[in-house]
């Protein structure tokens, strides 16, 4: 580099030939979609650490029963309303483990409540990979196997029990196979009756948009949550769980499907007048092709954003029906359910601990909605 005397600077390097002047000066010019749309995501943290959380919470649902101590509906009658039990690790300043002291369980006939006498004179070390009651692994593997357990003569409540002695901790794990997955199977039904009506009305127009149009409104002019108890109570009482679980999520997407059917709508009203929608209409593309090759993938963003923020308004309706009993029933585990058995606030009251199946609800959903906003944020890298 050097200066010519009025100040200015030039490069008097060689001439490179194989330097290609026309490469852009910025990385991310050449960058794809997805580079970019992560690019962005990942400085988003709390949509990041979200999606992180929701993946271990999804990807753990299948091994719910090993990282349990207990099956869900395994009782334990000497420890009715078991409080929580701490983990420890040191006993007289002594490094001993992972161990939990032995509880006895006293009743209380003056307040007519259960209290436990603990012994903190015997540390009684956890077991590892132990074996204990058999479960089905990812559904359908029987097993033994537990990753953790109570030593003999001792109990592991890490949540404390219920008034059928079940531990609470070891209910939720279980509660979450249901919980979580309903929001996918509602989701599902709602995107694929929303995608379809809404596109179908939004590209042809016409009487199809007017009679979509109708139905929406007619199904959105319903109070919902009357509906919901309607169409619950409507489901036969001697179905089993599954049944009654498939169901529920059916009717969540079926309820759910009019809000997205509208935007999908009003999107592609503005998009069938495009040039390159008009360019492959003229090249003989039928509206099948159109559709699914041209105006879906065009709003892919808006619809991956509104998936993530409707899938926690399906767990919130799956808790809203079971707490009320008009949802899954026991022997089933959900949330829901869960919260069905704490419904009496005196009992709450006197063993707060019984409430703790609320807390996965509110930190599930509230990943969901950050992961939403990351993602809405995200997926128009340009903005």
């Amino acid at each position: 580099m050097s200066t010519l005397p009025d100040g200015r600077y030039i490069d008097d390097a060689p001439y490179d030939p194989n330097v290609d002047l026309s490469a852009p000066e910025r990385s991310d010019m050449d960058a794809s979609n997805a580079v970019l749309v992560w690019r962005k995501f990942r400085k988003h943290k709390l949509g990041l650490l979200s999606g992180i959380f929701l993946f271990f919470a999804y990807a753990f649902i299948p091994f719910a029963g090993f990282i349990s101590p207990y099956t869900p509906n395994e009782r334990s009658a000497d420890h009715l309303y078991h409080p929580p039990q701490a983990i420890k690790f040191w006993h007289d300043g002594e490094y001993v483990g992972p161990f939990v002291y032995p509880t006895t369980s006293v009743a209380d006939l003056e307040n007519f409540v259960w209290t436990y006498e603990t012994d903190t004179t015997r540390p009684m070390p956890l077991q590892f990979f132990c074996k204990k009651t058999e479960y089905n692994l990812i559904g359908f593997i029987p097993t033994e196997r537990h990753l953790f357990c109570a030593p003999e003569g001792a109990t592991i409540f890490i949540f404390g029990s219920d008034r059928l002695g079940r531990d609470v901790f070891s209910r939720i794990s279980y509660g979450a196979q249901l919980s979580l997955t309903v929001g996918l199977i509602g989701i599902t039904v709602s995107f694929i009756l929303g995608i379809g009506f809404g596109a179908i009305a939004g590209y042809f127009g016409g009487w199809i948009d007017w009679t979509v149009n109708r139905a929406i409104e007619i199904l959105r002019s319903l109070p919902e949550l009357p509906l919901w108890l309607a169409l619950s109570a409507a489901v036969p009482s001697n179905w089993g769980p599954v049944s009654v679980f498939f169901i529920i999520s059916i009717i969540l997407g079926l309820l759910d499907w009019p809000g997205l059917a509208r935007a999908v709508r009003s999107k592609f009203l503005s998009l069938r007048e495009e040039e390159y929608v008009r360019a492959a209409e003229m090249m003989g593309a039928k509206p099948g092709r159109v559709i699914r090759r041209h105006l879906l993938p065009n709003f892919m963003s808006h619809l991956i954003a509104s998936a993530t923020l409707s899938i926690p308004a399906m767990i919130l309706g799956e808790t809203a029906l079971s707490f009320l009993g008009l949802g899954l029933r026991a022997p089933a585990v959900s949330w829901g359910v869960m919260l069905n058995d704490a419904q009496n606030l005196a009992s709450i009251e006197i063993y707060p601990w019984t409430a703790i199946p609320m807390l996965p609800i509110i930190i599930v959903v509230l990943a969901f909605n950050f992961l939403g906003d990351g993602l809405r944020d995200s997926l128009d890298p340009y903005t």
